[in-house]
């Protein structure tokens, strides 16, 4: 039997919506009716199993292939790793000599009057006149402990600067810092001493910390 377009809407039309609370009267519902309470029922569907599963699938593939990169990261890095490793170890030993190397320029306890000495042949190799030389109190730190020199010389300042560059160059790391250079005073006369300036500057050496906390 055939239904044209206008057989549809004028049943649409003549249709009650009341008849739609009467479930046993569904036989004698229009052909229309019918067919829209079955889309409306299969969109129903489909959406319910779109969000119970389809959309699960979804988030769990997203999971996936998050996972997925994580490990392809990871074995790159790996693959990295083990393809750098005898180059990563002998970076490591160049390291450690290097290190090495270090430590065994910060002189000990029992290098410090030594050290000192040098400083004051330094200086006398380069006419300076010594005032005092004096150890401070060490200031110990995470990985070393730094030992304060305050050194006060007397000198023109040509000797000041070789002096200056001459302790830099030693053996053993000495830094320099917090210099003042003034007009040296005769100390009967209060006098200026023929041109001659007076120079006090902190050197510190240091030493590896060992020690525990």
């Amino acid at each position: 039997m055939a239904f044209s377009l206008e057989d549809i809407q004028e049943s649409l039309q003549n249709f009650d919506p009341e008849q739609l609370n009467d479930i046993d009267a569904v036989g004698s519902w229009p052909l229309a009716v019918k067919i829209i309470i079955w889309l409306i029922f299969f969109i129903g569907v489909l959406a319910l199993g779109y969000f119970l599963f389809i959309n699960n699938e979804q988030a769990e593939l997203a999971k996936v292939q998050t996972a997925e990169q994580n490990l392809r990261a990871d074995y790159e890095n790996k693959y990295f790793q083990a393809v750098h490793l005898e180059a990563f170890r002998k970076q490591q030993i160049e390291m450690e000599e290097s290190f090495q190397a270090i430590i065994r320029q910060l002189p000990v306890d029992t290098e410090i009057p030594g050290l000192i000495e040098d400083i004051t042949l330094v200086g006398l190799e380069n006419g300076l006149t010594f005032t005092s030389i004096d150890l401070q109190a060490e200031v110990r730190h995470e990985f070393y402990i730094e030992k304060p020199i305050k050194i006060i010389v007397n000198g023109s300042y040509h000797d000041l600067g070789s002096f200056v560059s001459d302790v830099a160059d030693l053996s053993r790391i000495v830094t320099l810092h917090d210099f003042t250079i003034v007009p040296a005073r005769s100390v009967t006369r209060g006098q200026d001493s023929g041109g001659l300036l007076r120079m006090e500057i902190l050197a510190k050496t240091y030493r590896y910390n060992d020690e525990p906390e």
